[in-house]
């Protein structure tokens, strides 16, 4: 094995809630090793502006919406993914939901949307491209955990939950898939910048409690999520499967810091 191994020139790679943050970050580093990528999302505004972007890395992509709460949506992705390319080598899921409330009076429409969501839907999508990968008896699935799949964080016990499920759900298909040649793993990202959260990081006790806990003492930047999803997608991780792996600057190493 070379350094080689990690280059993912001639892959497929789909990555669903690739449009924005996290996911549009894994989709140019999996463009920029070497795969064309579909980065797909509900919004076609965001899908084609995210396509545009992996052209313009020098690699083909697709344009088609998806929706993780619509079976048939994912399966015309798959579809069309399997059209073009001949193939979907790997997979990607960052699609994701959360909301913050007390969890005594905490909505039960909104607990199920959120486990619709971020569990159920990351479940669909690995049943619709894992058939293919099975098939072909080769596939790299990744999905997204969080620090909340380990610990808890304040008022986001939906969330919190679904996150720990979605681990579990990623040991539970790596070893049923294992040898029928699909890995299957996840990444915990740690507490990473976006426009979404950037308020909150800047201007909140909780912003300032995360950063208290980051040994690196800064919050991450959403492209150094690449390089593990780089690494779990290629053939350097071929003897991985069924680990969580955590990019958070130590924040689990964190004990006392001062």
């Amino acid at each position: 094995m070379s350094y080689k191994s990690l280059e993912l020139t001639g892959k497929t790679a789909v990555v669903i809630g690739g449009t924005s943050g996290i996911g549009r970050a894994i989709a140019h580093g999996l463009a920029e090793a070497g795969a064309d990528v579909v980065p797909t999302s509900r919004r076609a505004d965001q899908v084609e502006a995210a396509a545009k972007e992996i052209e313009e890395r020098g690699r083909r992509t697709l344009l088609v919406t998806s929706d993780v709460g619509d079976r048939e949506s994912l399966e015309r992705l798959r579809n069309k993914s399997i059209e073009v390319f001949g193939k979907v080598d790997i997979l990607v899921n960052c699609a994701g939901r959360t909301k913050r409330a007390p969890t005594i009076d905490f909505a039960e429409t909104d607990w199920n949307d959120i486990f619709d969501t971020n569990l159920t839907g990351t479940l669909r999508a690995c049943q619709i491209f894992g058939e293919h990968m099975l098939e072909r008896a080769y596939g790299r699935i990744i999905n997204i955990a969080s620090l909340s799949t380990f610990v808890a964080l304040f008022e986001v016990a939906a969330y919190s939950a679904s996150k720990a499920a979605v681990a579990s759900l990623t040991k539970s298909l790596a070893i049923e898939w294992a040898p029928r040649g699909v890995n299957v793993n996840a990444i915990a990202p740690g507490v990473f910048r976006t426009a979404l959260n950037q308020k909150l990081l800047d201007e909140t006790d909780r912003g300032r409690e995360f950063l208290m806990r980051t040994p690196m003492k800064r919050f991450g930047n959403v492209e150094e999520l690449a390089g593990a999803a780089v690494f779990l997608a290629s053939d350097a991780a071929s003897f991985v499967t069924g680990e969580i792996l955590v990019v958070d600057g130590g924040f689990f190493a964190s004990g006392v810091n001062q």
